[in-house]
């Protein structure tokens, strides 16, 4: 029954992450209640951001871009935004693997007052395929970006896709140990 269910789940899992484009994959899962701003606009020097990553901590220790600060996106609190960014005004970017979280963190900061919020196109894995700068929890550049998991990590064309392996069947485990 356990791997049925497992089955069905990755089915599904793969199923609604098996978009042709990154534009229909954001089209199905945002609603576009916060505009995007693409990694080249925001690369660009006189581009001057509070970039936030709403990504959780693991993926953040692998990298992130260049003086993001980490917000998370499970166990967000609008109070770490609101305490060290007062003004309301302050262009900020918020960021995540693709742009699905980020919108999410996104709108809460519009729901707050925040007038110049924009959600990355793309996330960090479209700022990795455009070849700009990631850096690792030691703030070295690097060419890791966590991917979460392997379909996903699709998305990523370019730099070392770094995801935790899904579980194993106990089947898979037994036959495994019996090969050896």
């Amino acid at each position: 029954m356990k791997t049925v269910l497992f089955l069905f789940i990755s089915l599904f899992a793969a199923q609604s992450i098996a978009q042709d484009t990154l534009d229909e994959l954001l089209k199905k899962h945002n609603k576009n209640s916060v505009p995007y701003i693409t990694v080249q606009e925001l690369a660009m020097p006189i581009t001057d951001a509070v970039i936030l990553d709403a990504r959780e901590p693991k993926e953040f220790e692998v990298s992130h871009i260049k003086n993001a600060i980490l917000v998370g996106y499970d166990f967000f609190d609008i109070k770490t935004v609101t305490e060290k960014h007062t003004n309301k005004d302050q262009k900020i970017v918020v960021y995540c693997s693709l742009g699905i979280r980020s919108e999410t963190i996104a709108k809460k900061l519009k729901d707050e007052g925040y007038t110049n919020v924009l959600n990355l196109y793309g996330g960090i894995f479209e700022w990795k395929n455009n070849d700009f700068i990631v850096v690792d929890s030691e703030e070295k550049e690097t060419n890791k970006v966590h991917t979460f998991n392997e379909a996903w990590s699709k998305w990523l064309e370019k730099g070392d896709k770094i995801y935790e392996e899904e579980p194993k069947t106990e089947k898979k485990k037994t036959r495994k140990k019996s090969e050896k």
